[in-house]
């Protein structure tokens, strides 16, 4: 057992070495990069990785988050402590003042803006001249995130073009980036799911408390139990019901389910991840779930 241990601490020290040297890089390669904080737990590692690879100075770059109007309301209030707590700035980009603006459209009561999301990010971007944006996708999520390039290289109108992305060999990173273009950035993406949470655990790092077994009231929707809000409309024949659930992921609450947890702590929820047979994504992202494009998609859009 102590072999054990000692593999997984070096494992999980090689990760860290290199996600703070890219944070570093590109801290010294970029003017205005930004690290987008969703406040989930991958975004959570990603402020602990930053805060160590800068220390004792605080982290040299503000956070993002592109907030649909449709968060739980645990990972706003997390969102919220982080700024002050990390001393740096949280800028928040939300989708509701977009549709309020008539920059995007409403889809419409019950459904996901998720979608919406591609259009805000990209006008904050150009708003506070971004030329690198750090976020905490993993290859490992996704099948359209598995072949993203650890610095993948954006056109001026956001999107991501295969035939334009850039050569990692040796792990060297190319910061540069023409008038309009820009950066997305991924320290994590060698990363694992049960990387994350043996990090957490052996890091002590706070989470919102959704991802803890808790009592929720939620509804059963083509085999996933969504969240009841007052952004979910209950439709007919379908029952709100008192479930002990925990999140394995945070986003829109109209498209992110729970699942059936009792797993309170670290420990048991990488015993949980251990012995699972489905994806972090699969088992919680209704937009993914159902679409094997949709990451692909939002990718050209210019979101992910």
């Amino acid at each position: 057992m102590a072999d054990l241990l000692r593999e997984v601490d070096s494992h999980l020290d090689l990760l860290e070495a290199h996600s703070a040297f890219i944070l570093r890089e590109i801290a010294g390669e970029c003017e205005r990069p930004a690290l987008l904080f969703s406040g989930g737990k991958d975004s959570a590692v990603l402020c602990h990785l930053a805060q160590k690879a800068f220390a004792p100075l605080p982290i040299p770059f503000p956070l993002l988050h592109v907030d649909t109007g449709h968060n739980f309301p645990e990972v706003l209030e997390f969102r919220d402590a982080q700024g002050p707590e990390l001393g740096c700035e949280l800028i928040v980009a939300s989708v509701q003042q977009a549709i309020e603006d008539g920059l995007v459209a409403d889809p419409g009561e019950g459904s996901s803006r998720n979608r919406l999301q591609s259009a805000v990010l990209l006008d904050a971007i150009a708003r506070y001249n971004f030329d690198a944006c750090i976020g905490g996708a993993r290859r490992d999520e996704d099948k359209a995130r598995a072949k993203e390039r650890v610095v993948s290289l954006r056109s001026r109108f956001g999107q991501w073009e295969p035939r334009r992305q850039r050569p990692e060999l040796w792990s060297l990173y190319y910061g540069k980036v023409n008038l309009g273009e820009h950066l997305r950035v991924f320290p994590l993406s060698d990363w694992t799911e049960l990387d994350i949470w043996l990090y957490i655990q052996r890091e002590h790092i706070e989470l919102p408390s959704i991802y803890y077994a808790h009592r929720r009231s939620v509804l059963e929707r083509d085999g996933m139990l969504l969240a009841h809000s007052p952004y979910l409309t209950v439709r007919t024949g379908e029952k709100v019901l008192e479930e002990t659930v925990r999140f394995r992921t945070v986003g829109d609450m109209t498209c992110t389910a729970a699942i059936r947890s009792r797993a309170a702590t670290p420990a048991e929820v990488i015993e949980e991840i251990m012995t699972s047979q489905l994806s972090e994504r699969g088992a919680s992202r209704a937009d993914d779930r159902f679409s094997e494009a949709a990451m692909e998609e939002r990718k050209r859009e210019g979101y992910f």
